[in-house]
């Protein structure tokens, strides 16, 4: 737990400093009051609202005590000793599950209508075993304050290029205006940068919550049932998000970045976590 806070502490500050970074190559001196401004901005949302925004970008509604999905997670949640999270479900085709929070304290699991009609009751229970691991190691502030940071690197760039802050030579040559080529870098590898750290950071904590999850269960089977049914379902049905917030589900959503070859793969392959959970590259469920 304490090593999670750390890379969370460690995050925050590295793609901050790639925010202020950014504003300073920009536009000087000049570039790094507005700079801080998103940044701390983007920071304040991303620790309160990341799960709002994340919920909403779903259109997910939040269940009680009568759905499965709420008993499914309130006897997983009794297992792993954690507090009940709120429990939601998306009218989503594409079948996905995520968390999202603070905090235990604070926290929600998400499951779609795809997800709920393509699994079992002992597979639903996996994935959201694997959702409440990611909750106890504290991943989901990591993953949420990921995505969020993310896009502002993103609004950075475009407020350089297309915001006048400065435009004309005297000024840069004083580090006090805006530069529009640095703008256009910044918006090209600013946002690629910021994935880079994102995805490797989620892809060593996606292995940590398969094991924690397989735990909670009892059994890896049905988690890995569901993560090979999920994978391959998830090939075929598009998930309308925007790709910073791919690293927040359990298999990577088939969305632009998926679309563009997984260069910025946020899930370790398939094969790896199966690999990991059951000790084989497949279930046998697809041959």
């Amino acid at each position: 737990m304490v090593a999670n806070v750390l890379k969370t502490g460690m995050l925050f500050f590295v793609l901050t400093a790639l925010v202020l970074g950014g504003g300073y190559l920009i536009a000087g001196d000049r570039g790094l009051v507005p700079a801080l401004i998103v940044a701390a901005v983007m920071n304040l949302i991303g620790y309160f609202f990341s799960d709002k925004i994340a919920l909403a970008s779903i259109g997910a509604e939040e269940v009680g005590p009568d759905h499965e999905l709420y008993r499914i997670v309130e006897d997983l949640a009794r297992r792993a000793k954690l507090p009940m999270p709120r429990v939601y479900v998306s009218p989503t085709a594409a079948p996905n599950a995520f968390a999202t929070g603070r905090s235990p304290d604070h926290a929600a699991v998400c499951a779609t209508e795809g997800l709920l009609q393509v699994l079992d009751e002992p597979e639903i229970a996996g994935v959201m075993a694997h959702e409440l691991a990611h909750v106890r190691h504290r991943d989901i502030l990591l993953q949420t304050v990921a995505a969020t940071l993310a896009g502002a690197i993103s609004v950075l760039g475009y407020m350089f290029m297309f915001g006048g802050m400065g435009s004309r030579r005297s000024d840069r040559d004083e580090g006090g205006g805006a530069n529009p080529l640095f703008g256009l870098l910044f918006l090209i590898l600013g946002p690629l940068a910021a994935g880079l750290i994102q995805a490797a950071i989620s892809r060593q904590r996606e292995f940590a919550a398969d094991t924690k999850g397989a735990e909670i269960v009892g059994d890896p089977v049905p988690l890995a049932r569901a993560l090979e049914k999920l994978h391959y379902q998830s090939q075929e049905i598009p998930l309308p998000v925007n790709p910073s917030f791919n690293s927040m589900f359990i298999v990577e959503p088939l969305n632009a970045v998926e679309a563009v070859g997984n260069l910025f793969a946020t899930h370790p392959p398939i094969e790896a976590r199966l690999q990991n959970l059951i000790g084989r590259t497949s279930t046998g469920l697809f041959k």
